[in-house]
Order: C-alpha cells, then structure tokens, then sequence
C-alpha cells in the first residue's frame, strides 16, 4: 500500500500564500501613492531644507560705498575693496597630503597662526565649511598666497577669499569733522558720512546655489549696487591752509597756562557769501578719520564727569588709560572729540551780533544810522550796573563808531531805539533760534537758548544787543553775517553741490537755495562800510586781522561764558574780503584759550588766526590786493611762496573809480563817521594811554585794578562786563548754558 506524498500546498496554504500577496502589493501601492503625494504637496518644501544645508553655496555679495570728493575732484573718502580669508575644513581634509602645504603656505604668506588652524580642522574637519581666518587684507597681502594655489599639481587646497570692501580717507585727520567715518558694518557716523548715508549706501547683491535635475550644483548670481557719491564745496587746498593755521596755534599755547590743549575749542568756516557754499570748516582739536578711536587724540581734552560736565582737570597719558578702560566714559569722551564745534556747540556769541543789532535798527526805521550816543563805560538798566570794554569810557560815538570801537553802551542805544518787538523780529529773521538745515549730521537746535517777546526784557535788550543773553552756533552767525554784507540776501549754508552715479553720471545738482531777504542792500551797503572801520579805522579793534596786502571788513567778538566773573571768555572774529563787493567769510572762534584770565578777553587769539588763513586764502583765490605791502610783508609772502596778486594796470584804474563812486554814494555815512573822530569823541578818558605797560604780556596795567588793557584800543581784556547782573533769561526766559553747548 502506497503512502501519499505530503510536500504539496494544501489548499489551505495556497489560501494564506494569496493573501500575503496581495498585502505585499496594498502595501507597495500605497507607499508609491505615498511618494506620490510627498513629490506633489511637499516636494518643493523638502528641496528648500535640501538647499539650506549647502550653506557655503550662497552668499552675500558687497556693494561698494560711494566717495566723498572735494570741488576740485579729490577724494576725500572711498572704499577699497579687501579679503577675507575663509577655510573650507572639509575640502581641507579630503586628502592628509594637503594639511600640511596648506598650513605652512597660511603660516609664510598670510601669517596665520596655524597650530589654532590645525586644531579647528582635526575637529570640524568633517562638517565645517566657512571659518573666517584673517579679515580686511589688500590685495597685496594675499597675492602671493594665490599665486602658490594657483600652480600646477598645487596641495594648496581649503582657502578661499570673500571680497568686502573697507572706508579709507586719504587725509588722515583733512576734514574730519565735515566728512565723518563709517562703523564697521558700513553705516555712516557724524558729519557727511552720516548726512548722506542713503546716498552714499548701495545694494548687496546675493550668489545663491541649487541643486538641478541631475543633483548638480548651479548658481545664480545677483550682483550688487555701488552706492552714488557726493561731490562737496570744500576746498581741500583752503581746508587744509585753515587746518594748518589751528594747529599752529593749538601747538603755541599747549600747557600754556595750564595743561591742557591751546584752547578748550577753535573752530573756522570760510563760506562763500553768494552763495552760502561753504568752502573750509574745521575745529580743533581734531581725530584720525582711519583711526577714530585713537586716544592720543583726546590727550589735552578736559575730563568729563557722567553728566559730560568738566571736572577742572585735562587727559593726559596716565589717566587717558583709565578713561579708555572704561567703555561707557572712554565713548563719552569720543563723542566730545567727535563733535563738530562749528555747528553741533552753541556759546555766547559776542560784539560779533553786534552789525546784527545796528542791521535790525535801520531796517525797522528805529535809527538812520547817523546817530550820536554818550559812553561813560557804564550804563544802569533794570537795576544793572553794564558796563563798556573801553576804559573811562568812549565819549560821543556814532553808530559807525560804536562798531569800530565795539562800544557796548552804544549798542545799548540802539537797541533800546529798536524796542523789543522789533529787535526778536529781527533775530527770527537772521534765523537765531533756527537751525540753518546745513547738510551735516547734527546742528544743534538753539530755540530754547534765546529770547521771545514775553520773556525779553529792558536788561535782557541791552546784553542781546551786544551778543551776550542768547547763544548760537557757529554757522548760525555765519549764515546770518553773510547776509548783513552781501545785500540782505540769506543763503542756506550747504556742503554738497553734486550727487553723480557709480559710472559718473550726475544724478542731481545741489543749487545754492535763497531762503530770504534779511535787510535791503541800502541798509547792507550802511552796514558793510561800518565793519570796514573794525579793520581800517584809527581805533577799529579788527585791525590785526587785516592779511598782507589787503583790506577787508569784519567784526570782533568776546563773550564773558557763565557764571560772570568767571575770568573766561569765547573771542571771535568775522571777517569778509574783498571789502567793496565780499565774496568770502571767515569766522574764526576761540573758545577759553589757554591763556591766564586777566588777558583771555582780547580777539588778537582770533584775529591773528584770520589773518594768517586770508594772507594764503586770498592769493589762492585770485582775488587783487588793494594795499601796498610793507618790506616785512613781502618777505612773508616770499618765505610762504605766494604771488603778489596786484590788479592789471587797467583795472586798478577802474577800480580806483568806482571806489571813488562808491563812495560818493555812500557821504552821508562817511561824513558822519569822519567828521565825528574828534567832535564825537569829546569827553572820552584817554588816561589809560599813560598807564604803564606789563613787561611779560605788553598790555597796559589800569592802576588799582590791575586789569590789563589793549594799548591800541583802550579795551580791557580782562574783569567783567557787568556788576552784578544776573545771567541773562533767569527771568523766565532763556538759559544759555554755562559753557559752549549744543543740543543735539
């Protein structure tokens, strides 16, 4: 009997054999379907995760910061394009034979510390793609690393070079308060920089990879903007005979009578007045633009406390090292080197209002100009005891002469004539109080540091009158001064006349903008012929500010600084040349020079500064001279290598009648001031001209109070001009701050 045969399916293992089939097939459809609907609803998701690894596969690309050039074309500020040097630790490590080369080339070529380079590779070596070496290299520093990595058969492998671009001034410190710098991620600070930043700044541009179809690398590239540049009105040839002259005075009273810079400030702008271009501005002292944060620049500075007050002491090398140690006041005592005195500081601007004060009389119709007005020194408004700078007083003084002599009491006069409502109007209209919106980064707003109708007052009248009372900045005075002497016409001050594209192109002309017209040109004409006596006049007080060979116009200034009686004083003196038709100003301000207080109030320290700048200034400009020059002048136009710039035969005839034409016009006025020299001038008492002469300083000493006195103009250049007056706008008015301030 036959057994069956067991090694066949059952129908029953056929059954389970079936159905595992079938959920083998389920289970790979509805994995493809899966796939499916991955590819169809997230599949672009998934590729951006893909392409966010490759990291080193896109980019950044630098845009490169537009220039800042001069009128002339030279440049200021550019950018200069630099590396970076990056390490790709896995390209590194793909082979042990390029370790080596490649660290010893880092090491001879670049300086790299390779054994920091060596560890980073034996632990990143895997993963790590972008590892910043060295920053900001010249091209010239990294040539030679190329030129290796670039030879056949080359081990050199890993070391790549991103492209950024780094500021640099050629000027070093040239127009550092005007120009400003750049931080490190490229944004402006301080002065154009920070002015026209937009301007200047450009677009990145960006290098993005991707993966294909075929999982290979592509690339696209969107490349960068360059950013416009500016072309300025400065004059870097005026800039720099300006910067020269601050220096030369900073060097001469360094640790003069105290440790400590020549002066706490000296600032100086040269402005075109038809224009209200401004040509030079600078202050001392001054910073590296390449280097800002230098701190051998602060060495000299007054030390401030927290609340940026002087403490009385001045940085030296000791305590320069304890200051920059701490971050919070080494910045605070950055940003007062940073500043820009001429328009960020507001102070007391002095006699230099005073041709302001005189404008705003004949204007209005208060005077004509022609009056007569007695100084016996001292005049009582209000229950105050002000006094004149002239010692026993000036006598009868016409208007003309008031400004010659820079007489306070006469200032007085006029503005009690003018009467409080007009005299603000006035102001207003000279833009005191105003911002004058100069194209620089942070003009001081000065609304609060003057007076209005309600708060102004007899006492307040009389010190505003001759510059005491209120505060203003530097191109404040300027801009308004302008206006008084070139026809009545007030210019916003600007610094920048072109924006042109990264190819050259003009993208826009800065015209010069005419805002108003402050006085009429008859009353501007009166005025000019009064400042031309500070210079040339018998007693004017500007007279040693006149350059060689030439006659100019201007106004003197000194403001006794808060509290009175403090024995410190803020000199000044604005000058315009040539005198018949001006074409430029110069407002040179020393601030508390370094000087003992008993001689501190005396405009020699500004006017000396005048008059070296304009003695090179006006040659260079082309403008004629108009006196003949002393055997000594010309020997100093000799050792400085300037022209003797006298007029054309013909035109110094022609110009010599229109002079006489001029003034013919002009006889009431010069009648008025000539016949007045001995008849207007009675009563006044010369004693001082007796007064013994100080050996060591050369001035005068007033017997009993020592007070030092200018033995050319009988001015005191020391004690107060007050007794007992109150600091001016305590009466619910303005409060000009103790000391040169801005409020940013």
């Amino acid at each position: 009997m036959r057994r069956k045969k067991n090694n066949r399916f059952t129908i029953k293992m056929q059954k389970k054999l079936i159905v595992m089939f079938l959920a083998m097939i389920l289970s790979f459809a509805g994995l493809s379907y899966r796939l499916f609907a991955i590819t169809r609803d997230d599949g672009e998701k998934y590729k951006k995760q893909v392409l966010s690894q490759q990291k080193y596969d896109s980019r950044t690309l630098p845009y490169k910061r537009g220039a800042i050039l001069d009128a002339n074309g030279s440049v200021l500020a550019a950018s200069e394009k630099v590396y970076n040097v990056i390490l790709d630790a896995v390209a590194v490590s793909e082979k042990e034979e390029y370790l080596e080369p490649t660290l010893r080339a880092l090491k001879s070529e670049l300086g790299i510390d390779t054994g920091e380079v060596r560890d980073y590779i034996a632990k990143m070596g895997e993963t790590s793609r972008y590892k910043v070496l060295a920053k900001r290299l010249e091209y010239e520093k990294i040539s030679k690393f190329i030129a290796l990595q670039n030879e056949e058969d080359s081990l050199i492998k890993g070391i790549w070079f991103e492209e950024e671009y780094k500021r640099i001034y050629p000027g070093n410190s040239l127009a550092c308060d005007v120009v400003g710098f750049t931080t490190n991620d490229n944004v402006g600070s301080f002065g154009l920089e920070e002015y026209y930043n937009d301007v200047l700044s450009g677009t990145y541009g960006r290098e993005y990879g991707y993966l294909n179809d075929d999982s290979n690398l592509e690339r696209t590239t969107i490349p960068a903007e360059d950013g416009n540049s500016i072309v300025t009105t400065i004059d870097i040839n005026i800039q720099s005979i300006v910067e020269k002259h601050l220096k030369k005075f900073d060097e001469q009273y360094r640790d003069n009578y105290h440790k400590g810079n020549g002066a706490e400030n000296v600032g100086c702008i040269i402005m075109n007045v038809k224009t209200g271009e401004i040509l030079a501005m600078a202050s001392s002292p001054n910073f590296n633009l390449n280097d800002p944060r230098n701190t051998d620049a602060l060495i000299g500075m007054p030390v401030l406390d927290e609340e940026n007050k002087k403490t009385g002491e001045y940085i030296d090398e000791e305590n320069v090292k304890a200051i920059a140690q701490d971050n919070e006041n080494f910045y605070r005592h950055l940003n007062a080197l940073w500043r820009n005195f001429c328009i960020n500081d507001s102070y007391e601007p002095g006699s230099v209002s005073k041709p302001l004060t005189v404008a705003a009389g004949i204007e209005s119709g208060s005077i004509t100009g022609n009056e007569v007005y007695y100084c016996n020194r001292i005049r009582e408004i209000g229950g105050h005891k002000i006094k004149c700078h002239t010692v026993g007083g000036c006598g009868n003084l016409t208007v003309a002469q008031g400004i010659e002599r820079s007489c306070n009491v006469n200032m007085m006069y006029v503005a009690e004539a003018t009467g409080v409502d007009k005299f603000i109007d006035f102001q207003h209209i000279f833009n005191l109080g105003l911002k004058t919106n100069i194209d620089l980064a942070g003009e001081a707003r000065t609304a609060s540091f003057v007076f209005n109708k309600n708060t102004m007052h007899a006492t307040e009248l009389a010190t505003n009158s001759f510059g005491q009372g209120f505060n203003a900045t530097m191109i404040q005075m300027a801009s308004a001064f302008a206006s008084v002497i070139n026809g009545g016409y007030y210019y916003e001050p600007h610094v920048v006349s072109k924006i042109i594209s990264p190819s050259g192109a003009t993208v826009q002309n800065i015209e010069p903008r005419l805002l108003k017209q402050t006085i009429s040109e008859t009353t501007s004409a009166k005025v000019r012929e009064m400042c031309n006596l500070v210079v040339s006049g018998e007693r004017g007080t500007g007279k040693t500010a006149r350059p060689a060979g030439y006659m100019i116009g201007g106004k003197t200034g000194t403001a006794e600084t808060l509290p009175r009686g403090n024995k410190e004083y803020v000199v000044s003196f604005m000058g315009y040349a040539p005198v018949d038709d001006p074409e430029i100003l110069i407002y040179v301000v020393v601030d508390r020079p370094n000087v003992s207080g008993d001689i501190m109030a005396d405009a020699k320290y500004a006017t000396r500064i005048v008059r070296s700048i304009l003695t090179e200034v006006l040659p260079y400009k082309g403008i004629f001279m108009t006196e003949e020059l002393s055997d000594k002048e010309i020997e100093e136009l000799n050792q400085l290598k300037i022209e003797i710039m006298t007029p054309p035969a013909g035109e110094e005839n022609q110009e010599g009648q229109e002079e006489e034409g001029a003034e013919e016009g002009s006889k009431e006025g010069e009648n008025a001031s000539e016949g007045s020299s001995q008849e207007q001038g009675e009563g006044t008492n010369e004693a001082w001209k007796n007064y013994p002469i100080d050996p060591q300083t050369g001035y005068l000493v007033e017997p009993g109070t020592g007070v030092y006195i200018d033995p050319e103009t009988g001015a005191a250049v020391g004690g107060s001009f007050d007794e007992g007056l109150s600091p001016a706008g305590t009466e619910g008015g303005a409060s000009p701050s103790p000391s040169p301030s801005g409020e940013p």
